[in-house]
């Protein structure tokens, strides 16, 4: 590639060669994102340009300067190898050992039944209908809200998350006390889409080249958003009158509101819904592996965080201060 060119140009080729390797669409933006704040760090020079020396220098500075988590600093690190590995087709002289930052072990934050009980009648309609997959399927939200009518079988009681996190396809359960609520929800959204239909509109976004492969099927009634958004909006490029899903911010503001109007002393989201799905399921004694292809984890340790959360195996201890009490009866707390 030609280091002529100008910077648009390499995001263009970068953007090309991302899809041609089918990254997700937030994971190109993310990496595209990096590389405009790495050439603004360098005042506007060219990456092509630029050697290792200047990637570990952006680096230091998001460390020290940004404070940026580990995760985040790992992530800017990764656009830029993809950069100059994929795009740029160069080595990154002078960068030495990849400076990749250790990623802190943290303990998610769990609510109990009794707390998730407070939380959720301060939820009301789609937001809380969605709180209540969060928890009783294990979903992540954007899981929860690219869910079509198709993936919902109330008969088998499962869910199909199709293209999770690392394009995964699996299955899920759906709660059987969710059944009525959601039949009810998918009444609202028929009416809803047969009227959208009658005034020309009715259509929504279809994967790859399904519109091309299918093109009725954009408007059927399976390809629908089970949670879509109240507005409608115009496509640029096809002209089609389409329903979005539901934002994901729009569902965190009221989850915060939520926490925040139950009086809960904990910070938390609608993640802590899923760390709390995988939580009381370990309770009630299932197995981890089987937890594990619920929540759709590669591997197998990344679901044990949720043994440590129980205190279970070489912790699983009881305080010495409990049988104080019981041989001695609660007095012996008190002054």
């Amino acid at each position: 590639m030609s280091t002529a060119q100008p910077k648009m140009k390499l995001l263009q080729a970068m953007r090309s060669n991302m899809l041609l390797r089918h990254f997700s669409p937030r994971t190109i933006t993310s990496y595209l994102s990096w590389v405009r704040r790495f050439v603004r760090f360098h005042g506007m020079r060219h990456p092509s340009d630029l050697a290792g020396a200047d990637v570990r220098a952006f680096l230091g500075w998001l460390a020290e300067q940004r404070q940026v988590a580990a995760s985040t600093q790992n992530q800017a690190l990764a656009a830029l190898l993809f950069l100059y590995r994929h795009v740029l087709d160069r080595p990154l002289e002078g960068l030495g050992e990849v400076p990749r930052a250790r990623m802190p072990m943290r303990l998610p934050v769990v609510l109990t039944r009794e707390e998730i009980g407070r939380i959720l009648p301060h939820l009301s309609g789609c937001h809380r209908l969605v709180a209540l997959l969060l928890y009783g399927s294990g979903l992540r939200l954007l899981e929860c809200l690219t869910l079509r009518i198709k993936d919902v079988d109330l008969v088998r009681q499962e869910i199909v998350v199709r293209r999770g996190k690392g394009g995964k396809d699996r299955v899920t359960v759906l709660p059987a006390a969710l059944c009525q609520p959601l039949s009810a929800h998918l009444e609202q959204l028929r009416a809803r889409h047969l009227a959208d239909i009658a005034e020309g509109a009715g259509w929504v976004e279809l994967p790859g080249a399904l519109r091309a492969k299918y093109p009725a099927a954009g408007r059927s009634w399976p390809w629908q958003w089970l949670f879509p958004a109240a507005r409608r909006y115009t496509d640029r490029e096809t002209g089609e009158h389409r329903r979005h899903h539901l934002h994901p911010s729009a569902v965190q503001r009221m989850m915060t509101r939520a926490v925040r109007e139950s009086g809960l002393g904990k910070r938390a989201t609608c993640h802590t819904l899923r760390h709390s799905f995988a939580t009381h399921l370990l309770e009630r004694g299932y197995d981890i592996r089987t937890i594990q292809e619920l929540l759709g984890h590669r591997d197998v340790s990344t679901t044990m965080i949720y043994t440590h959360v129980l205190n279970r195996g070489g912790r699983g201890v009881r305080s010495p201060v409990d049988d104080l009490t019981e041989g001695c009866g609660s007095a012996v707390l008190r002054n």
